[in-house]
Formats: structure tokens, sequence, C-alpha cells
């Protein structure tokens, strides 16, 4: 029956992380000297990340019939149109739309 306290009574490793347990157990893993340097690069690294998949406002200079063109499909999706416009460009950074200029 499971420990209502303990979070991990029901835990199963799949075969690395056991391997992993069981050396931690042994005391097999020793403290790295530069601890302190590895956490702090651990959290700028996590922080750029962060700051990557975040929002950036920016000036577009567009054709005046194209955006009109665009915030009518966008209404007739019930999204607002910059999102719509940052789909788009999403999906051309990701490779999922190609430019094509006549």
């Amino acid at each position: 029956m499971s420990n209502i306290n303990d979070p991990f009574s029901d835990l199963v490793l799949d075969e690395e992380e056991q391997l992993l347990e069981t050396a931690f157990e042994k005391g097999d893993f020793e403290e790295a000297s530069d601890i302190e340097d590895t956490k702090k690069m651990l959290i700028e690294a996590a922080e750029r990340y962060r700051q990557l998949n975040t929002s950036k406002p920016i000036t577009l200079r567009i054709n005046q019939l194209d955006l009109i063109k665009i915030k009518a499909k966008a209404k007739r999706n019930n999204i607002p149109y910059q999102t719509l416009l940052g789909a788009i460009v999403h999906d051309f950074a990701e490779n999922r739309k190609e430019l094509k200029i006549k």
C-alpha cells in the first residue's frame, strides 16, 4: 500500500534511471568542485531559453491593401490579425511555408 506522505512510493524507474539510482546509493557520485559556476551557467541558460520563447514587438511596413486582406482573413477565422501574422512568420521560420516571388 502507498504511503500518502511519500510522493515517490509508487515511482517506477526505467533501466537507465535505476542504474543512476543504484550508483547514487552506492556513493559513486561526487559533488563537482565548480558547482557554483555550473549553477550560474544553468540559470543563465534557462533565462536565455525563456527569452527565446517570448514575443518581441516589431514595427513592420506593409502594403495597406495586403493589411486589409490579412485583417479580413483573421476576422473570418476569429483570431486577431497580429496573431495571424505571427503564425505566418512562425511557419516560414520553421520551413513550413515557402516564399514565392513572382
